[in-house]
This record gives structure tokens, C-alpha cells and sequence, in this order.
């Protein structure tokens, strides 16, 4: 399924309460996970997940951490296998050992029959079957947690009071968000918090003296687009589609013919460009980041610890 954001996530509004008996579903559903009888695994777990849909940066989370502990452990990425989210899949197999099927608890077997004794988990905050060893829920400090409404008459997979249960809080983005933050302090005042940003890799690549036709299919476009301003690209047509999109030839013959016409270089994401078929990849360069963490040696010592 590909999710578009819908905007009366943002605010409650009457579209949002007119929704939100809908909510009682979710609650329930939650309700009845936490019954689940939790599975014990010989290999230490570190589960990157979010509440809030989309867009909170996960991926690059579980990256930044298999970079920092591969070095002591043998690592492996863990993801649920989903069809439509092979570019996240891409990503991490790039960056490491990636183990993904339907079932996460299998993935886990996989890989203790495989001799790892590291797994990190893409995503799996909502599957309590797991007893994990860390637990961390990602933010886009931007977005923070909308209308506060479960799905679907907010963005959230689960209240936001459930943040108790789990190790600690990372928020991804330029915006420093104080309301966030007292929010979350409210809620758990010892809760670890972290933040971090990115940091594109290769702007050797670009000349920004150009214009920019840009694309993107994530939970969470602002945040690209925000990086790319801040590195002062020059912006003049803008293309957003639904997290984890399927471009059709059409719409990339499409967006190459506009950015012909006004003479403007084609940029997207790398998640993105994973998606494209090789022809289409053709003219169209991607933006390559890497998760910058604040106070970085702080929060090594606080995977150590955990481990």
C-alpha cells in the first residue's frame, strides 16, 4: 500500500473527528498485540522503529547504527518483507547483510542459524511477539505527531503515551522542536532523546549553479526538499508522489520532458532512484546523505551500554 499523507493529519479538524470513532479499531488492535507471548532470541536485538507513519527516518537510523557497532558484532539488517517497499530493502542490502521475510521471528531464526549475534530491525515496534534488547522510536522533528489522533483520523500507530515502554527517543531534521521535546519529557522524563540530521555525501556531483527539477515518493518530501535548499539548490519544479511509489515510463518520460523544455537538471532521492529501471535512470541524479548524529559519542556509549 502506498500512503499519501493526507493533510487533516496535521490539525484536528472536522474531517479528523468525523474519524475518529475509527480509532477505536487501532486501539484494540494495539490492545491485543500486547497479549502476544513474547519470543526470546540467543542474538541480541535492536528494534528502529516509529508511531508516527512514514517519514521518520528509520532506514538511515538502522544504517548509522550497523556502521558504528559491525566493528564488535556480526550484524545483520532485519526487515518484514513487504512488496512494495523493496527500495528500503535495496538500501539496506547495500549497506550490509540484510535477512527479510513475511515473519520477522523467522528472519531472527535465519539468522541465528546464520551465526550473527547482532540483528537490527527496520521497523517491528508494533510486533510484540518480539522481546527486543533495544528499542528506539524515530521522529521527524518537522512532523512531530500531527493531530495526535491514531489512524485513521490521525498519523500515529499507537499513542503517543506508549513512548514509556521503549529505551529511547531519536529525532531526525533540521527543526529544533521544543513542544516535541517537552511533550516527550512529560510523558517519560528520563527517556533517553537523540537528534540527528543529514548530511548529503556527494555535492561534488552537482553544479549549483543550475536549476533543479526535483521528485520524490517518501513519507516525508519536505524534509528532502528542506535539505536540498539548505545546500542552496535552486528549485524550480517539484514532483511529489506516495511513499514507496511505483513511477511508471510515462511519469519519468514526463518529468525528463519538462526538465528538458526548461532546461533544469533532475534530482531525487537514492531511496527513489532504487526504484527506477535502468533506462529511466538515465539524466537523473540522486542526493546521497548520511545521518549525522548530535553528540554521536554519547550515543555509542548509550548502544554499549544497552548491549
Amino acid at each position: 500500500m502506498n500512503i499519501v499523507r493526507p493533510t487533516f493529519w496535521n490539525k484536528i479538524n472536522l474531517i479528523s473527528l468525523s474519524l475518529y470513532p475509527l480509532t477505536l479499531i487501532t486501539y484494540f488492535i494495539n490492545l491485543i498485540k500486547n497479549f502476544s507471548e513474547k519470543k526470546n532470541f540467543s542474538l541480541k536485538t535492536i528494534c528502529v522503529g516509529n508511531i508516527y507513519v512514514g517519514g521518520t527516518g528509520k532506514t538511515p537510523l538502522c544504517i548509522k547504527i550497523n556502521k558504528i557497532l559491525s566493528k564488535n558484532y556480526k550484524t545483520t539488517f532485519i526487515k518484514k518483507k513487504y512488496t512494495n517497499q523493496y527500495d528500503e530493502q535495496k538500501l539496506l542490502s547495500s549497506n550490509g547483510n540484510l535477512i527479510c521475510s513475511k515473519n520477522r521471528a523467522d528472519c531472527l531464526k535465519t539468522a541465528q542459524n546464520q551465526n550473527y549475534n547482532l540483528a537490527i530491525m527496520d521497523d517491528g515496534l508494533q510486533d510484540k511477539s518480539i522481546n527486543y534488547d533495544l528499542s528506539i522510536v524515530c521522529f521527524n522533528s518537522s512532523e512531530a505527531i500531527g493531530n495526535s489522533f491514531l489512524l485513521p483520523a490521525g498519523p500515529l500507530r499507537e499513542n503517543i503515551s506508549t513512548i514509556k515502554n521503549y529505551d529511547a527517543i531519536f529525532l531526525n531534521g533540521e527543526k529544533k522542536n521544543k513542544k516535541l521535546l517537552l511533550l516527550l519529557k512529560k510523558i517519560k522524563n528520563n527517556i533517553k532523546i537523540f537528534e540527528g540530521k543529514y548530511v548529503p555525501l556527494n555535492l561534488k556531483k552537482f553544479n549549483r549553479k543550475k536549476e533543479f527539477l526535483i521528485f520524490s515518493g517518501l513519507g516525508n518530501p519536505e524534509e528532502f526538499e528542506r535539505t536540498l535548499k539548505k545546500n542552496n539548490f535552486k528549485i524550480k519544479e517539484k514532483f511529489i508522489f506516495p511513499d514507496h511509489y511505483n513511477f511508471s515510463n510515462f511519469e519519468i518520460n514526463n518529468i525528463k520532458k519538462i526538465a528538458k523544455n526548461k532546461k533544469l537538471e533532475i534530482i531525487t532521492t537514492e531511496k527513489d532512484y532504487l526504484r527506477l529501471s535502468k533506462n529511466n535512470k538515465k539524466n537523473i541524479k540522486f542526493l546521497k546523505i548520511e545521518l549525522k548524529i548530535k553528540n554521536s559519542k554519547r550515543f555509542i556509549n548509550f548502544l554499549k551500554e544497552k548491549l
